[in-house]
């Protein structure tokens, strides 16, 4: 594929072959945390076997192609938008942001975006959405790993501050222990104020 777009690479030859990343973001639903993204140019010449969305992998297997994906890849950059920022601007603009950051963040300047979703960041290059794009190219597979293992990392060491929360056990999600501990304890600083459930407890909070 050649590049058509105007933008960052104006002054390259038009006949250069796409540079491509693949871009996924983690950690849209959960209640507390931020939300991460990552970006990949994977290889030509170092194919990466067992790439696939994320979701579909189990943790042993996410964990162990994460590694390999740093090792094997072009270049690679993880991002993200903290809980305040997902607060100020919502979830879905603080993903773009996150997604955008890391993008930019690549020691290799991409020269096409394929975004997984239905909806691309505001970039300088000519971006594209793919809807199931982690389970259709490899790169966007490879960059909903890197976001899913970066996330689940930073919760753990959020459970390190906040035990009484399971953070290493639900990773933010709003499972039934998350919820029960939410009440019990209340909010953290890590929660997001602006979801339902942490705004309602809020809420009551303020009216006692």
């Amino acid at each position: 594929m050649k590049t058509q777009q105007a933008g960052l690479f104006d002054d390259l030859p038009r006949s250069l072959e796409e540079i491509i990343c693949g871009v996924d973001e983690a950690g849209r639903g959960p209640l507390a945390g931020p939300v991460y993204a990552a970006a990949v140019i994977l290889h030509p010449d170092r194919p990466i076997e067992g790439l696939r969305d994320s979701k579909k992998l189990t943790e042993a297997k996410r964990d162990a192609l994460a590694p390999l994906i740093k090792a094997q890849a072009m270049a690679w950059a993880i991002a993200e938008a903290s809980e305040a920022e997902i607060d100020k601007i919502n979830i879905l603009q603080a993903s773009m942001l996150a997604m955008k950051r890391a993008v930019e963040a690549l020691s290799v300047p991409p020269t096409l975006a394929l975004i997984d979703g239905n909806r691309c960041p505001v970039l300088k290059i000519q971006a594209i959405a793919i809807i199931g794009g982690d389970d259709k190219e490899d790169a966007i597979s490879a960059a909903s790993i890197l976001a899913k293992t970066a996330r689940d990392a930073a919760l753990v060491q959020l459970h390190a501050a906040y035990p009484q929360y399971a953070f290493d056990q639900h990773k933010g999600y709003g499972t039934a222990l998350h919820l029960e501990r939410l009440r019990e304890h209340g909010p953290s600083p890590v929660h997001r104020r602006s979801f339902a459930p942490v705004r309602e407890l809020l809420f009551v909070k303020d009216l006692l």
